[in-house]
């Protein structure tokens, strides 16, 4: 089954997605090409919490406080609240509850981003990467993205993630429970007609857990979308010329593929 991916307003894709459990294919368009993926890179600090936890060297019971360079008024809902301490398992929440980037400064201080960069080429993934803190505006010299990634590795590190490959199965779960707290469902998982804030567990018989991106030139979507029978991965990853304004094409041609993946769960 076929997608029509526009290339208006210079628009490149990677897009994936597969059956895990049969590892039948059913979409692609240039998996391996890598490209910003904006806050999507944030898995791998959530995973690298996790594996530290799992080796014994840190307890999401632990605290951590907020420092005032780490405070961010855009993505998240951390900026809101009185408390500026909270537990690293509250902190992760928050991230994949709503990609919250005081949270993503805070935990990447206390993990450190090049601990997370070498945990993420230990695990294989030689295209994706978180590639630097949330900051705002871009200081000379930083990175160019906030992470990137191609739909290729993200399914593997769905498919992963889900089969508890590279956790124990309690930190699997825990990371697809923050994940499947996130409020997004703008882009692929828009076709599922879910409940934007209780999608974890089956709402009308479809399960879901997602990361998403988002700049002005960025749409990213990946995760794991499930009913009694199957699980599919996908990663549907879009860029765009700078000023140009292709998002609502490219949120079409996103909600195309969950539509795809949709009509297979229910031939499945």
């Amino acid at each position: 089954m076929s997608v029509h991916l526009p290339d208006e307003h210079g628009a490149r894709w990677s897009a994936l997605v597969v059956d895990i459990d049969s590892g039948a294919e059913l979409f692609r368009a240039d998996p391996d090409l890598a490209l910003d993926t904006a806050s999507v890179g944030k898995v791998f600090l959530l995973h690298r919490l996790l594996a530290e936890v799992d080796a014994g060297a840190r307890s999401l019971e632990d605290l951590v406080t907020r420092r005032p360079n780490e405070w961010m008024d855009d993505s998240g809902l951390w900026y809101l609240l009185q408390a500026d301490t909270l537990s690293l398992y509250d902190v992760a929440a928050l991230i994949g509850a709503v990609s919250d980037n005081a949270a993503t400064n805070t935990l990447c201080r206390v993990i450190g981003l090049p601990a997370v960069q070498q945990h993420t080429r230990e695990l294989g993934y030689t295209q994706s990467a978180l590639d630097d803190v949330v900051r705002w505006p871009s200081p000379p010299g930083a990175p160019k993205t906030l992470s990137h990634a191609s739909a290729g590795e993200l399914v593997r590190f769905v498919a992963r993630t889900a089969k508890a490959q590279d956790l124990s199965p309690a930190s699997a779960e825990t990371l697809q429970r923050w994940l499947g707290a996130g409020m997004d469902l703008s882009m692929v998982a828009a076709a599922f007609g879910l409940d934007p804030l209780a999608h974890y567990f089956y709402d009308r018989d479809i399960w879901l857990w997602n990361k998403t991106g988002t700049i002005s030139n960025v749409r990213a979507d990946t995760g794991l979308v499930m009913n009694r029978d199957r699980r599919i991965a996908y990663a549907v990853l879009a860029n765009w010329r700078s000023g140009a304004d292709a998002r609502d094409g490219v949120l079409a041609a996103m909600h195309r593929v969950g539509e795809l993946i949709r009509r297979e769960l229910r031939a499945g």
